[in-house]
């Protein structure tokens, strides 16, 4: 290798670490325009920042920085200079807009998860859950006792299920089921899509109540409520009976391989003949490749917060294994990537 060509990599690959060591202020900025609500500052047209500035209480220089700094991140244009305009992409930072990740944002930039990342180092030496020691209690039990966070918590995992929501019903045929319950179903909205995408379906919205604490109000947006039920409960107890389809959405890679196991041992339990478990998680390839790096974020992220994991087919496989399942299909959703849906049966 020439000295041109290597004096080439280095620099880009130098430029490559660089943005990654500044993604987690990237990822607080993001926070700062959602919490002092920027997109809806600006709204559908022009604006300067002098005037964002005065309608949201802050000074006009720190406000012109931050608004060039979304910028630079494709979150907003500076159509003149000066005065800003909201893209496509920061349109979704609006709470209003139909596909909002802003409480998405809120939530994965807030202190309750970001804290325990500045323990990952302790966590991969140890194995140990750092939110566990760093806030003195585990994750779902620090929800429960901030009504707050939790609400952003459930409405940022809506937001996280809506592609997964359009795209599920396209991907599977539910209409030889007669009913189906969503295991840890929060508010609703993937369980909606099926039933509206299958008339004569029914089905029940299962998780705890703070878990459902917006399913109601779901279920009567889609003109749902003669067709679903919500059932209460703690799916480590047991799951509700009577379904043939049983729907288990970005569950079991917040807990390790034993609780999966009893999760999915429950759904097996309530399992009739013919009745089959359905699984909606990433799959991660035996060897890393083209996969969305966010993937692997996110199994970092399980390890530091909750104990849980990403998995690859071979791991599913196992925990499907060991509670009497049997797995018969793992296909791509490619409607809602990185999602995968895993089709398993009594084995």
């Amino acid at each position: 290798m020439n000295t041109e060509v290597r004096a080439a990599r280095t620099a880009a690959g130098r430029e490559h670490v660089v943005r990654l060591a500044f993604g987690s202020m990237a990822a607080h900025t993001l926070r700062a325009a959602v919490r002092l609500e920027i997109v809806d500052l600006i709204g559908n047209a022009s604006r300067t920042a002098a005037d964002v500035a005065a309608a949201a209480g802050a000074a006009h220089q720190p406000m012109t920085r931050l608004l060039r700094a979304l910028t630079a991140l494709g979150l907003l244009a500076e159509d003149a200079p000066d005065t800003f305009s909201v893209t496509p992409a920061g349109a979704l930072l609006g709470p209003d807009h139909p596909d909002s990740l802003a409480s998405f944002v809120r939530m994965f930039t807030d202190p309750a998860i970001v804290r325990a990342w500045e323990h990952l180092e302790s966590s991969v030496r140890t194995g140990e859950i750092a939110f566990d020691s760093v806030f003195g209690t585990d994750f779902f039990s620090h929800l429960a006792r901030h009504p707050e966070l939790s609400a952003d918590f459930n409405t940022a995992m809506s937001q996280a299920t809506s592609e997964t929501a359009a795209a599920l019903p396209r991907a599977f045929d539910f209409s030889r089921f007669a009913s189906v319950t969503d295991v840890g179903g929060g508010n609703g909205t993937l369980l909606a899509a099926v039933l509206e995408a299958h008339p004569a379906l029914s089905g029940v919205v299962f998780d705890t109540a703070d878990g459902l604490a917006e399913a109601a109000k779901t279920l009567a947006r889609h003109g749902l409520e003669e067709r679903c039920s919500l059932t209460a409960g703690d799916f480590f107890q047991s799951v509700p009976q009577g379904s043939d389809a049983y729907l288990v959405k970005s569950i079991l890679h917040d807990w390790t391989d034993a609780q999966a196991v009893t999760i999915l041992r429950h759904c097996r339990r309530a399992l009739p003949a013919g009745g089959v478990v359905l699984i909606v998680e990433p799959v991660l390839p035996e060897v890393v490749g083209a996969q969305d790096d966010g993937t692997y974020l996110s199994d970092l992220n399980m390890m530091v917060n909750v104990g849980g994991r990403e998995r690859t087919r071979a791991d599913f496989e196992e925990v499907c294994r060991q509670a009497a399942l049997r797995v018969t299909s793992v296909t791509p959703l490619t409607d809602a990537a990185p999602y995968f849906l895993i089709e398993a049966v009594a084995g």
